[in-house]
């Protein structure tokens, strides 16, 4: 069986895939179609995994009580993070937004199941944190995917992981990986936020590849 081929055309269309594909912290609050919302995530799934495991969990928080636990969460981490900071970094810290919690329609988080019985524990035998990364890779496809369909998304990390994990109620060997916010952005960009604000700066000029 042939694969399928991938003209020029649609090589650009991926390339400015990539470079459109922000982390977003600024939503509109209309709420995306749920047939797109299911299909963004039903799209997630195809993510690669080790030994097939397919670890990663995405969990619809939608309980205004679970959000507003949420919403606490990070507005204690969020205070303790900006006194990490002082001075100039410590000013420009505190103009960021740097969750999208408050208007964002959708909120999902995202778990990895550590030893899951499916795929057998193939290719976990040396490296179990396998299981993570293929989480990850989960994470990425549905912002891909996310992207072309004009959805923003918010990856907020500024989150005490166990408390999220009892907020929502799960499996003791889940391991909290990243709660989402998800709607469409009320603006877009291709170039990341931290550097317009000032925050950071990329460096194309440093590779992150060697050759051994």
């Amino acid at each position: 069986m042939t694969g399928p081929l991938f003209p020029p055309t649609f090589r650009a269309s991926l390339d400015q895939l990539f470079t459109w594909r922000r982390d977003v912290r600024h939503f509109r609050t209309d709420p995306v179609p749920e047939a797109v919302l299911t299909r963004l995530l039903e799209t997630a799934c195809l993510a690669p995994s080790v030994g097939l495991s397919e670890p990663w969990r995405f969990v619809r928080v939608e309980a205004p009580g679970r959000r507003a636990a949420i919403r606490e969460n990070f507005a204690r981490c969020n205070t303790d993070a900006l006194t990490g900071h002082s001075g100039e970094d410590a000013r420009r810290y505190a103009t960021l937004k740097l969750a999208g919690l408050d208007d964002a329609p959708h909120q999902i988080a995202v778990f990895c199941d550590t030893n899951p019985a499916q795929g057998r524990g193939l290719g976990r035998g040396t490296m179990p944190e396998t299981t993570v990364w293929s989480a990850v890779m989960a994470i990425h496809t549905f912002w891909l995917a996310a992207t072309a369909e004009g959805v923003g998304l918010g990856w907020v990390s500024i989150l005490e992981p166990d408390e999220v994990s009892r907020t929502l109620c799960m499996p003791p060997d889940w391991q909290f990986l990243a709660y989402l916010c998800v709607g469409y952005p009320a603006e877009q960009a291709d170039t990341p936020e931290l550097e317009r604000r000032g925050w950071e700066q990329r460096n194309p000029a440093r590779r992150r590849w060697i050759i051994r």
